[in-house]
């Protein structure tokens, strides 16, 4: 069972466990088949796979919408939120079991206005009433069940119910409003406080804090909870959170932590090799159900998959170990063959379920493997742990590894090409027989920022691995947002077809910001630049917060408390993206208000950052680019495209490397561009060094004191 605990409420209650986990499978039946079902209710006008898989419940639901607000206003009615997402398997569990149920339906419907919400088109909803539930029980997850009074303030919250749990909840807390409607209020009064106090954020302008020791304390913190065994920290389940493992590669390069640097190699190596990567068709399940990472909820994420992506490939340009360039292969192949929207951006996720079981797409019996494989089964068996006490239940197996190509040739008579042969072909094979499976359903809901996310995936993996193509992926997706993604000049947080425009979130503007300067950064194309100068402007207008010097989730004071985003969850906190971008677009133009902007941020965000650095992580990389030295690398001249790619090829943690081709009057390059050659200036706190001609000089100016930097110089030599 998966727990969702946020950091910001754990400062101010620690209460008991509940509950929960994830996954589930949608109808995405038709209007024109609601006549063949019993029930038909409001849904059936939504568009998102998860709404429409409860569209034919007895349940009088609806979608969230002020009209439904209004209306429990209007009759006095209690209000139930239910929330969850398409691949969420317990969310498919409580509505087969529980909302299809008549006689539940009818307490539902008698006493309660009901609205049901795709978390993921709703994140700000999801949040805050995530919160909430958080307060009352001290853990939360999906589906997420809370009961509000008519204003919204929440009196109850959980998570799964039986059936026979759901209906006491929900014949209690009837009664109880009906019976002490002033009680109630007073609860919920005090709740909707507390969502409140967590969104409290005292602004920062003590820049003194800002230094390496803030990160070693952190780092103090973080290292008990490190597996020093299977990698990660220490539980019982275990998700990739990418921004840690980021963090961590930087922390471990600037300040020479070999420790630091060998538990991230092993957490990645892990991964790769268990069974939350899919050997098969490639790409991450969502997280491992498990310590070693061997068995997966089976859903796959599109946020996972893309920050994977530009995990790996940082991986390896530092590690350059081919495991890490076939789970870049891999995860990319999945991607284009199984995620990707015809007119080019990419879907939310694919179902853990199919056919009503969970794995079943992705799991194998040793029989099955015999008839498939034939005389290969001995070796495959050995390769992928095929083994009595590998068994995961009802006698399947989840592929995974327990020895990477170089260990497992040592112990077994067969060369290298003839394993890379033999891999190939068992691949192939296998994709071949799960083709004859009942495919999982895909929530084909094209997310903003998510996709944002892939850009940076695939600018990650083109700098990595230097195919064209994947620059191409890359700019292709901005292309889609910017032609679909936009309603009356208004960025959209969701695009489907036919589907309903809803607003962007901060999310989305920082995350898209944030590609589009990679974009620029790799591609020298000024358009980038003044797109993400535009969504950061936009950004600040909309959601800036000034009590703390932060910015609010979403537009607006329609929910019943601000929210405002700090922690990391599984994508990196939206005020910590926005603080990222402020500084680099404060060095790019040297403008001192962005720097300031970026440095008082995360000045309020030192202390929490020191206590769980590991839920701060996208925080505590930006303390690293301001407690060490920042460098600008600028690139000028008409080769600058090509050597920065050659460059960028090496990993350097705290530079920013840019660069012309043409004369420019932005701050860093002008008065630098000459016709007869192509020059690397390296520049810090406004101040360059000399110009030099070659990459190898730009990195030994960088750092002469790190063995790194200096390793990847002479392997540079004289490169141009």
């Amino acid at each position: 069972m998966f727990n969702y605990f946020i950091p910001e409420v754990s400062r101010y209650l620690g209460i008991a466990l509940v509950l929960l986990t994830t996954l589930a499978s949608c109808k995405n039946e038709s209007k024109e088949e609601a006549s063949k079902h019993k029930y038909t209710n409001a849904l059936i006008n939504e568009t998102s796979p998860y709404l429409l898989q409860h569209a034919h419940n007895p349940v009088d639901w609806r979608a969230w919408s002020q009209d439904a607000l209004d209306e429990a206003k209007e009759k006095n009615k209690l209000v139930l939120v239910s929330i969850g997402y398409s691949s969420c398997h317990w969310c498919h569990v409580m509505e087969e079991e529980t909302f299809e149920n008549d006689s539940i339906a009818q307490i539902m419907n008698e006493n309660f206005v009901n609205i049901k919400v795709d978390r993921e088109e709703r994140p700000d909803v999801d949040q805050i009433y995530m919160t909430a539930v958080q307060l009352m029980k001290g853990n939360g997850g999906w589906p997420l069940n809370v009961i509000t009074l008519p204003n919204g303030k929440p009196l109850y919250g959980g998570t799964y119910h039986t059936k026979e749990q759901w209906k006491k909840v929900l014949t209690e807390i009837s009664r109880l409003y009906k019976e002490d409607p002033d009680k109630a209020a007073q609860y919920s009064d005090m709740v909707a406080e507390g969502i409140q106090e967590v969104n409290l954020i005292a602004p920062s302008d003590d820049f003194t804090q800002l230094k390496k020791e803030a990160v070693f304390e952190g780092i103090a913190n973080w290292k008990p909870l490190w597996d020093e065994v299977w990698g990660g920290d220490t539980r019982d389940e275990k998700f990739m959170l990418p921004s840690n493992l980021n963090f961590l590669i930087d922390y471990a390069l600037l300040t020479k932590d070999e420790a630091a640097l060998k538990h991230v190699e092993r957490t990645l190596d892990k991964m790769a090799l268990g069974g939350i990567y899919d050997h098969i068709g490639g790409g991450f399940f969502r997280y491992s159900t498990d310590a070693r990472w061997k068995v997966p909820h089976f859903e796959k994420m599109l946020y996972d998959n893309a920050q994977a992506l530009s995990l790996y490939s940082k991986a390896y340009q530092v590690f350059k170990k081919p495991l890490y360039k076939e789970v870049i292969l891999g995860t990319i192949e999945f991607l284009e063959r199984e995620m990707k929207n015809p007119e080019g951006g990419y879907y939310a996720a694919l179902d853990a379920d199919s056919e009503g079981e969970e794995g079943k797409f992705y799991v194998w019996t040793e029989t099955e493997l015999k008839s498939i494989l034939g005389t290969d089964f001995e070796l495959f068996a050995a390769y992928y742990t095929i083994e009595e006490q590998a068994v995961w239940e009802n006698g399947n197996y989840v592929l995974h590894r327990l020895m990477d190509d170089t260990q497992f040739l040592e112990t077994n008579s067969v060369s290298k090409s003839e394993l890379e042969d033999l891999k190939s072909n068992w691949k192939a094979t296998l994709m071949e027989a799960r083709k004859k499976r009942t495919r999982p359903r895909t929530d084909d809901k094209i997310l903003t920022s998510w996709n944002a996310l892939l850009i940076n995936g695939y600018l990650n993996a083109y700098t990595a691995i230097g195919t064209t193509s994947l620059l191409d992926h890359a700019e292709h997706i901005l292309q889609f947002i910017q032609t679909r993604g936009y309603k009356n000049n208004e960025l959209g947080h969701s695009y489907k077809k036919d589907s309903k425009h809803i607003d962007a979130f901060l999310e989305d503007y920082s995350l898209l910001a944030n590609a589009a300067l990679n974009l620029y950064s790799i591609t020298l194309n000024t358009q980038h630049l003044s797109l993400a100068q535009e969504l950061t402007r936009k950004a600040q207008d909309k959601f800036n917060d000034a009590s703390s010097g932060m910015y609010t989730y979403n537009e607006g004071d329609k929910l019943i408390a601000k929210l405002i985003k700090t922690d990391d969850g599984v994508i990196p906190s939206s005020n910590a993206i926005m603080a990222h971008n402020l500084f680099q677009l404060g060095h790019i133009c040297y403008n001192q208000e962005d720097m300031k902007k970026a440095k008082t941020m995360v000045s309020s965000m030192v202390e929490v950052s020191k206590e769980t650095p590991y839920s701060y992580a996208k925080w505590n990389s930006l303390l690293l680019n301001i407690s060490y030295p920042f460098y600008e690398v600028a690139v000028v001249g008409k080769d600058a495209e090509s050597m920065i790619k050659k460059m960028g090829a090496t990993y350097v943690p705290n530079i920013l490397l840019v660069g012309s081709t043409t004369e420019s009057d932005l701050a860093l390059f002008e008065g630098r561009f000459s016709e007869d050659g192509t020059y690397i200036y390296v520049c810090r706190d406004n101040t360059c060094k000399l110009p030099v001609k070659t990459i190898a000089e730009a990195l030994r100016i960088l750092d002469p004191t790190n063995t790194y930097l200096q390793t990847q110089a002479l392997d540079f030599g004289g490169l141009h």
